[in-house]
């Protein structure tokens, strides 16, 4: 099924990342979350852009993880959620920092064209300790949970190159309509909506969410 964008919808950057090791009190951390932008054409292959590479594949990378996304125009709630934080484009970790593309208008399963890739919508991010790291705040993993804000991971569905100002063209609707916002108010037991529950059991949603979700939704009191 064919979608209509309701705005437009484009890359605003690509940032990439090679694993570095950090002190973190009396311990040394590999991370990969410290991203900088590229420029001119990036290539997509296998589960990678070009330039990046994921520091523990147990949680971060892979198939269903190849490219995360977080959208421009969370950066104005984080500078004043986080006064005095640098927040360049990619302080989250993200591969493409978007436009258009908010949590609430892009759902599990949906396909889009950016460049000559193609790119398919799998999960949510659940964010671990390495965000509270990258912003040096001890809270920045409940704050960045708590605010919704999750951004988007990405399958390779082809292979292609795309560059910053491509535009992110929607090829194919997810007949279930569920959003990525809609799997973290689930996660999170924001709603009891048993609609809602059925279309994530249903949805091609990636990871552990399902088994997740189903575990608290058995937890809910009706």
């Amino acid at each position: 099924m064919s979608m209509s964008a309701p705005q437009s919808r484009r890359i605003v950057s690509i940032n990439v990342g090679q694993p570095r090791e950090i002190e973190v009190g009396n311990r040394r951390v590999l991370t990969s979350i410290f991203k900088t932008p590229v420029y001119g054409k990036v290539a997509l292959r296998r589960y990678n852009v070009q330039g990046d590479r994921q520091s523990d594949l147990r949680v971060h990378g892979g198939p269903s993880k190849a490219v995360y996304s977080y959208s421009s125009e969370h950066y104005p709630f984080w500078a004043e959620q986080l006064p005095g934080t640098p927040l360049p484009v990619g302080a989250f970790g993200e591969n493409l920092t978007t436009e258009g593309m908010l949590e609430e208008d892009v759902h599990i399963g949906d396909v889009f064209r950016a460049g000559s890739a193609i790119l398919k919508v799998t999960q949510p991010r659940m964010p671990c300790y390495k965000l509270a790291i990258r912003m040096n705040r001890s809270d920045m993993v409940k704050r960045f949970w708590a605010s919704g804000r999750s951004g988007t991971y990405f399958s390779i569905v082809e292979e292609g190159e795309f560059e910053s100002g491509d535009p992110i063209e929607p090829l194919e609707s997810d007949p279930r309509q569920l959003s990525v916002a809609d799997v973290v108010r689930l996660h999170k037991r924001e709603t009891d909506d048993p609609d809602l529950f059925s279309r994530a059991m249903e949805a091609p949603l990636s990871g552990s969410w399902k088994h997740e979700i189903r575990e608290r939704w058995a937890q809910m009191a009706f």
